[in-house]
């Protein structure tokens, strides 16, 4: 059933998707203490419901305008999927503004094949992602992204070696003119995120670790699957798919390394991995398979997600 109903592209997917997020979220926020509760911290709320949302949309026009996989609505669902599978990224304002400007990098750099204004979609791409450093700093690593997007497609012109850094530069004079202007603390506790941390003793509960191993597994598979899959991908789209290989490497290494994290800073690698499992789930010709697959992740999230809020 909900391989068929996802199987093509239809409006009442992406609106029942989106209402059943809007759901997800206010369940969550109905953990707080409505009591003590400010109209700032409600407005803020409401702003990452928008983010998140937005994100959605972002995702499902990366995949769909850049042919990354065929007419369904299976990126837009296992997005949503993994985001309520770890409850917590519902409410992590600066990971959740700094995953919506990495994806509008991708955004920019997965056009970047059709070699139409080169230079000015490596500029937006470089702006979004050190924009986006400024949030969660280690982000900054999907600057590898936009290096590895040139030697790709364009990198007979130096002149695009030298734009990343010119957005640096913008980037890093309009935050410190930010910070002189409005709170000199904002600089402190950016540079308390500059610092490497591998612990993960952070899981402190069964339910936590069950839907880390959910996801684990599932983005293995579907990492496996890509590459498998790579080389029968037309030349044209092979770049694209190394890119979201590449950009759920990143991701990874973004959340080991990052300090103070839980599972929500899994949220880098969420659409890569959404995707690769799309392309995955196109492949499989038995119904009852891909209907197994698709419905053993979405009922394994509701039910830890549900679990996770008790």
């Amino acid at each position: 059933m909900i391989t068929s109903v996802f199987s093509k592209s239809r409006p009442i997917n992406y609106v029942l998707v989106t209402t059943l997020l809007v759901l997800c979220f206010l369940l969550f926020q109905f953990q707080s203490n409505f009591s003590t509760i400010t109209a700032f911290e409600v407005a803020k709320k409401f702003a990452l419901l928008l983010l998140l949302v937005g994100s959605l949309l972002v995702t499902n026009f990366i995949t769909k305008r850049n042919g990354l996989s065929k007419d369904n609505s299976y990126t837009f669902l296992l997005f949503f999927v993994f985001l309520i599978l770890f409850p917590k990224t519902l409410s992590n304002s600066s990971l959740i503004i700094s995953n919506t400007f990495i994806l509008l990098a991708f955004r920019r750099l997965i056009s970047l094949q059709s070699l139409k204004s080169p230079k000015e979609k490596i500029f937006d791409a470089s702006i979004w992602i050190f924009t986006a450093s400024l949030f969660h700093f280690w982000a900054i690593l999907f600057i590898i992204l936009v290096f590895v997007s040139i030697i790709f497609h364009v990198s007979r012109d130096y002149r695009n070696w030298i734009i990343p850094f010119i957005a640096f530069f913008t980037v890093s004079i309009i935050a410190i003119l930010s910070i002189l202007i409005f709170d000199a603390n904002l600089l402190n506790n950016f540079i308390s995120q500059i610092r490497i941390d591998f612990d993960l003793k952070y899981i402190k509960t069964i339910f936590q670790n069950i839907a880390l191993a959910i996801y684990i597994f599932t983005s293995m598979l579907a990492l496996v699957t890509m590459v498998l899959m790579l080389k029968r991908k037309s030349l044209n789209m092979q770049a694209s798919y190394k890119k979201i290989i590449l950009a759920y490497v990143i991701g990874l290494v973004v959340f080991f390394i990052s300090p103070d994290k839980d599972n929500s800073s899994l949220i880098f690698t969420f659409v890569p991995v959404s995707i690769m499992l799309t392309n995955y789930l196109e492949t499989i010709e038995k119904y009852w398979i891909k209907e197994t697959i698709l419905g053993t992740i979405i009922l394994a999230s509701v039910i830890t997600f549900i679990l996770q809020l008790l």
